[in-house]
This record gives C-alpha cells, sequence and structure tokens, in this order.
C-alpha cells in the first residue's frame, strides 16, 4: 500500500501512534520550531502545528510545518474554518501540500473573542465536517470544493479531525464524531482525557457503532505543572472534565511538575491497556514540549517503529 504519510503509515500498520502539539511563536522567528523539532523528532510519529489557537495572532501552521520538515519532524497541519473563506483554505492547502506537508487537520477555531483580536470578523464560510468531506472529494475525486476538475497535482492529505468526549450532550459526541468519519477523517484527536470513567463509556459507543474500525482515534493527554493548571482546566476551559481527585493529588504533591508527569503516564498506559479501539495518543503538553520525550519513554512507547513510505 501506498502511504500518504510516516502518521498514515504508522497507524495503518497496527502500530500505536504517538503525536504531539507545537504553538507557533508570536512573533517571525523560528529557531524555537527547530529547537523543538530537533528535542521530538526521534519521539514522536507527528506534530500538530497549531492554526492561531485560542485565536491569537501566531506564525502560520503552514510556515512553522516548513520548518519542522527541515528538521526531520512531520508535521500536522491544521486549517481552522474560522480565518478563511473556501478559497483561501484550498489556496492554503494546495501550498502547503507542495510545500511537502501530507497530514491535515481540520478544526472549526477557537471563537476571536477568546483570541488577541476580539472585534475581528470570523468566517465560517464552511464547518469542520464540510472542510472534511471537501478536502476528501479534492483528493479521491480530483476536485476543487466548486466541482471543478483538477487537471493533476491533487493534493492527497492523510485528513483528520477532533472530538471532544466531555462535552454535553454526551450522546451527541459520538454522533458528531461519525459525521466527521462519514466525511472522510482518517484519524481523530480527542480532547484532553482526565475522566477516564467517561472516555470509557464514549469509546465504548465508539466502538458498538465500529467507528474505531474505520477512523484511527489517539486519545488527548495533558501532563500538568501545577494543581492551579488543573483548577483552571477544571473550571475554565469549556468541555473539559478534571477530576477533584487529580487537583487534590497535584496540590498535595512534593513536586507538582514530576507528579503531573507520573499522571500523564499512568493514563497513557492505562489507556492503552484497558480501552479498546483506541490507536494513539496525542500529548499536548502545553508550553512544555521538551518533557514528551521523558513521558514517551516512561510510558513505554520509545523506540518508535520504523516505517518506509512507499
Amino acid at each position: 500500500m501506498k502511504y500518504l504519510s510516516k502518521l498514515q503509515a504508522i497507524l495503518e500498520g497496527g502500530h500505536f501512534a504517538v503525536t504531539t502539539e507545537i504553538g507557533p511563536p508570536k512573533h517571525a522567528g523560528a529557531h524555537g520550531l527547530k529547537y523543538t523539532a530537533q528535542i521530538l523528532k526521534d519521539f514522536v510519529d507527528a506534530a500538530n502545528i497549531t492554526d492561531n489557537q485560542t485565536a491569537i495572532v501566531r506564525l502560520s501552521s503552514i510556515a512553522a510545518g516548513v520548518h519542522l520538515l527541515a528538521n526531520a519532524l512531520e508535521p500536522v497541519a491544521q486549517m481552522t474554518c474560522r480565518d478563511r473563506n473556501r478559497i483561501a483554505i484550498q489556496s492554503d492547502l494546495l501550498g502547503a501540500y507542495s510545500l511537502g506537508m501530507r497530514n491535515l487537520l481540520c478544526i472549526s477555531g477557537d471563537h476571536q473573542q477568546f483570541g488577541n483580536h476580539p472585534t475581528a470578523k470570523n468566517v465560517y464560510d464552511l464547518d469542520s465536517i464540510q472542510l472534511v468531506n471537501l478536502m476528501s472529494r479534492m483528493r479521491d475525486e480530483k476536485q476543487f470544493f466548486c466541482g471543478e476538475e483538477i487537471k493533476e497535482y491533487e493534493p492527497r492529505f492523510f485528513i483528520g479531525a477532533v472530538a471532544n468526549p466531555f462535552a454535553d450532550p454526551f450522546e451527541y459526541r459520538v454522533d458528531r464524531l461519525e459525521k466527521k468519519i462519514k466525511a472522510g477523517a482518517q484519524f481523530i484527536q480527542t480532547q484532553g482525557v482526565f475522566d477516564m470513567e467517561r472516555f470509557e463509556r464514549f469509546m465504548e459507543l465508539v466502538r458498538a457503532r465500529g467507528l474505531d474500525q474505520r477512523a484511527h482515534i489517539l486519545a488527548g493527554v495533558i501532563p500538568l505543572k501545577s494543581w492551579r493548571a488543573a483548577k483552571f482546566m477544571q473550571t475554565q476551559v469549556a468541555g473539559m472534565i478534571v477530576p477533584d481527585a487529580l487537583v487534590d493529588r497535584l496540590k498535595n504533591a512534593a513536586d507538582p511538575p514530576s507528579e503531573g508527569v507520573a499522571v500523564c503516564i499512568e493514563q497513557i498506559k492505562y489507556i492503552r491497556e484497558n480501552i479498546k479501539g483506541v490507536h494513539g495518543v496525542h500529548i499536548m503538553a502545553i508550553a512544555w514540549e521538551d518533557i514528551v520525550p521523558e513521558i514517551v519513554k516512561q510510558a513505554g512507547l520509545y523506540p518508535r517503529p520504523e516505517v518506509v513510505l512507499d
């Protein structure tokens, strides 16, 4: 089989994938990206490049992806529906593919009122499900979004989307996931998992519909440095469930960052060993990317499998 990317080869080869996330800088310098890529390249299969996350202006996801590629780390380019109409989306993604990017994550994007330009106009010409569907059609049917033929060099992305098992209403989460998979999503990265019981219930519903056989599910995990970080996510981040017991554990720890890492490793091992249908983890070490290699090693996920792209 001809794989589109290393990430696809890992997942479709039956390996337990490891991805991570890198936030581009709030300036035009690339030195930090290059440094982070060198730290991570042997420990993860691919790294998401966020697209103006939390609606704050940052270096472009596509430009950042070029820097990762130049430093031997495979990027997952994010594309938000918030900032571009369908003309700009297609143009940017043709450019991304021409520059060597092969993984794409289609997301709605955080509302601009939460960022540093709250009076900016959003676009939302498409939603994330439509974007997945249209990018799948661009690849498989060689058509622009308008239906016009792409005569050659169509972008052949490995296409992903996101899921939040913790937002309400709970049952709708699986319905929405199914819509994304029907639209053409090949891999799914979830919101950070802290409530294992609810995530297990979510995965039961996923397996009941056979969705884990139709797309690769990567569970999100977030190492926390302090109980205050845990409390912030518990109270201020919509669609996130952080148990009180975890907040207390970090609050009572002699070394909270080490305890946060230990919790993350426990979560990865539990998910891998006990929750069927999960094909990997997505480690979101927010402003703490240099801890990822230690987590990967202690979780028993190093060395990473070697794959060959045909």
